[in-house]
């Protein structure tokens, strides 16, 4: 078997400055994000205390594009994230995120299986069930100029057809908007 590759590792020098040992030179956030984007596992480290900073730089990388008006992230899910921190679904919402975002990468007929086919644990929570509409539906709409998937799409049931022609409804809204940001 193939051993996986080793994450590109990233040292942060006291003054701050990110250095890349693959190639001996400074880097910058945008140059990590690049990294990442071409499909390389990273890992930053305090030179000095030796600390994991991946997670605090991924979050600093994120929260620039926000900055931008480069919007991934709805206002629900990052209210909801924040939200997350101090309820009791603190335990869900990390495998929750895992999950879809792995589903994503999967490519589409696999995902959308997967939300169909697979028995989930998470199925007693409370609400699972509308969050798993709305969910098909946004990676629905997200998948939509990708192809790949060869199986029909089931008919959905008139509560979950309302469900989905409000998220049409606010993704044709924030089309619009985007648009005319772009111009």
């Amino acid at each position: 078997m193939a051993e996986p590759a080793k994450p590109l590792l990233i040292k942060r020098y006291a003054s701050r400055r990110l250095y890349n040992t693959e190639t001996s030179d400074y880097v910058t956030l945008d140059d990590i994000a690049a990294f990442i984007r071409a499909g390389r596992e990273i890992q930053i480290i305090d030179l000095k205390s030796g600390d994991d900073l991946t997670r605090q730089y991924l979050l600093q990388i994120i929260a620039e594009h926000e900055s931008r008006g480069e919007s991934v992230l709805p206002l629900g899910v990052l209210t909801d994230l924040v939200r997350s921190y101090t309820t009791q679904a603190q335990s869900v919402v990390p495998q929750f995120l895992a999950a879809s975002f792995d589903m994503l990468r999967d490519g589409p007929s696999k995902m959308m299986e997967n939300l169909t086919h697979i028995p989930n644990p998470m199925a007693s929570v409370p609400g699972f069930e509308a969050m798993q509409r709305q969910q098909q539906a946004f990676l629905k709409s997200m998948m939509g100029g990708w192809g790949g998937s060869s199986t029909p799409e089931p008919e959905a049931p008139p509560a979950a057809q309302s469900d989905l022609d409000d998220i049409k409804t606010q993704l044709a809204e924030l089309q619009a908007k985007l648009s005319k940001m772009g111009q």
